[in-house]
């Protein structure tokens, strides 16, 4: 055992001084980080939709023992290159990944155990594996040079209707499942045009994009400066939104502080208008729990039941009559609590939903652009979304871009956002139809309950973010809703008549305790020969 643990200790040495040696030769300084793990607060919301099933693309789960089914079609595609390149041998195009094992290390967070041959062979074999897949996306032209293997054949097809396929799909799109793109276009280039590439990154991009509305445009000229292809989709279903100018800020910080001081003073005088309904429910509470005040109440109607003869009638009519009133303080004060702390969730933003938003007239409508179109039109009443198509590959794709937007952490997180737009407008199946028929949301999973699910489960472990056309348009919505008469016709019962029956209610309840007390005397004595004597006289 001790040769064996020293040869290993010797070989990592040994890589970690090659490392350090290739370090200084190259400068990688100036490579980013783009194939980053995916937050562990992420990770344990759902698992599944960022840990590959099928297939390990790169070396963050090439080592899972599920996943070494896909080995062989792997091998397979490495030696359908191998035929397009019969000019050269596959070993020289391990060779020339080689050579970027710098490079290639730069761009992953986790530090990379494997020595340089075998990430070199690692990536050339996966690489091959997913240009086959990618493959079907190409032009019929271009199928035509390369089809796909028999072997291949009941995993991906070009139709895209194998479940297969699909699963393959999710896992290509995965944050931990990433190949750096220079590396796929190196080996595309030993035996294909560079332009079939760009055709087929494009159609996998329309694909997989949720939000159809998939920038084109330069396409060819800026794909291959990204890292990945799930940076790629990110940066085509991003839109570069415009930040609110400076000015603007510093107006509305500016409003802002002028009226701090009237809200907090409004909110100051809501409190303590609000303790002061409350504070007789707490005194009665405490007194009706009292021993000793129980005792002093019911000795007096102790003593007279026992002159009068009335046994035990009266002292239990009136011990009755405190605990019940006890209970009703008790029930009143728990009620009013319960209408304190009426409040949204925490990760959930502050907007009506759907169906609220309707109820009030609000009409939604699909805008004819992507996230940048989002716009709620205080004149008209109309809220404008993007159209979002959604089937079963569009959970995993939205959670690993959000996945990817949260390691990146750009200036304005607009794709984070819009699914927290989303998860508050969305609370009910009620809310996915109104917005499927209006056709904002196109669903292609089996039911809209599938739906409330997906987006309500969307970003619970992200803390909110703002991006000022988005927010634009939920302040917009809000001021809307605020506004309506039915709201505040709402808003007005809840301030001044539901917050205020705890109070009347204890006023009843004084009322009932007298009426009681008096009910208890007359029990004791005939109050109508009382009444008649009085009435005589």
């Amino acid at each position: 055992m001790e040769p064996t643990k020293l040869s290993h200790d010797q070989e990592w040495v040994i890589q970690i001084s090659r490392a350090l040696e290739e370090g200084f030769e190259d400068n990688d300084e100036a490579v980013p980080i783009s194939i980053f793990n995916v937050p562990k607060t992420l990770m344990s919301m759902k698992p599944e939709t960022y840990a590959p099933q099928l297939v390990a693309l790169g070396p963050y789960h090439h080592q899972r023992l599920e996943l070494l089914e896909m080995e062989h079609y792997k091998l397979a595609s490495a030696k359908r290159v191998q035929n397009n390149i019969k000019q050269i041998k596959f070993r020289d195009l391990v060779n020339s990944i080689a050579e970027s094992d710098s490079i290639i290390r730069a761009c992953h967070l986790r530090f990379l155990e494997f020595d340089r041959e075998k990430l070199a062979w690692m990536f050339a074999i996966d690489a091959s594996f997913l240009l086959e897949c990618l493959h079907t996306y190409a032009s019929k032209t271009e199928r035509s040079l390369m089809r796909i293997s028999p072997k291949m054949a009941h995993l991906i097809d070009h139709k895209r209707k194998k479940t297969a396929h699909h699963a393959i799909l999710r896992d290509i799109i995965m944050l931990e499942n990433q190949i750096p793109l220079f590396l796929l276009r190196e080996v595309h280039g030993f035996y294909q045009h560079e332009d079939h590439l760009a055709s087929m990154l494009l159609g996998f991009c329309k694909d997989l994009s949720p939000i159809k509305c998939v920038n084109s445009q330069h396409f060819r000229e800026e794909c291959f400066e990204r890292a990945h292809l799930l940076e790629l989709l990110y940066y085509m279903v991003t839109p570069k939104l415009l930040l609110v100018a400076d000015c603007e800020q510093e107006k509305s910080e500016d409003f802002e502080e002028n009226i701090g001081w009237f809200k907090k003073a409004l909110k100051s005088i809501l409190t303590a208008v609000f303790y002061i309904n409350l504070a007789p429910l707490r005194l009665i509470n405490k007194i009706c729990k009292s021993k000793s005040v129980k005792i002093l109440l019911a000795l007096p109607f102790t003593i007279l039941s026992y002159i009068l003869n009335l046994g035990n009638k009266g002292t239990v009519d009136i011990n009755s009559l405190i605990s019940s009133a006890g209970s009703m303080a008790d029930e009143v004060e728990s009620a009013s609590h319960e209408m304190k702390d009426e409040s949204p969730l925490a990760e959930e933003i502050a907007i009506p939903s759907v169906s609220d938003l309707q109820k009030i007239g609000v009409k939604f409508r699909p805008a004819k652009g992507g996230l940048g179109t989002v716009n709620f039109e205080k004149s008209s009443g109309k809220f404008y979304l993007p159209v979002i198509h959604l089937d079963d590959n569009s959970e995993v794709v939205l959670r690993n871009l959000v996945a990817y937007e949260a390691c990146i952490a750009p200036e304005v997180m607009v794709l984070t956002r819009y699914t927290e737009l989303m998860n508050g407008i969305i609370d009910s199946e009620e809310d996915v139809r109104i917005l499927r028929e209006a056709g904002i949301i196109v669903n292609r999973l089996k039911s809209d309950v599938e739906v409330t699910t997906l987006w309500n489960g969307m970003t619970k472990s992200l803390s909110l973010t703002k991006v000022p056309i988005l927010d634009k348009a939920i302040e917009g919505a809000n001021t809307h809703y605020s506004r309506s008469w039915k709201v505040k016709m709402n808003v007005t019962m809840k301030k001044y008549v539901f917050a205020s029956w705890p109070f009347l209610t204890f006023l009843a309840a004084n009322i009932l305790m007298l009426l009681s007390i008096v009910q208890t005397a007359c029990s004791m004595y005939d109050c109508s020969k009382l009444a008649a004597n009085m009435y005589n006289k």
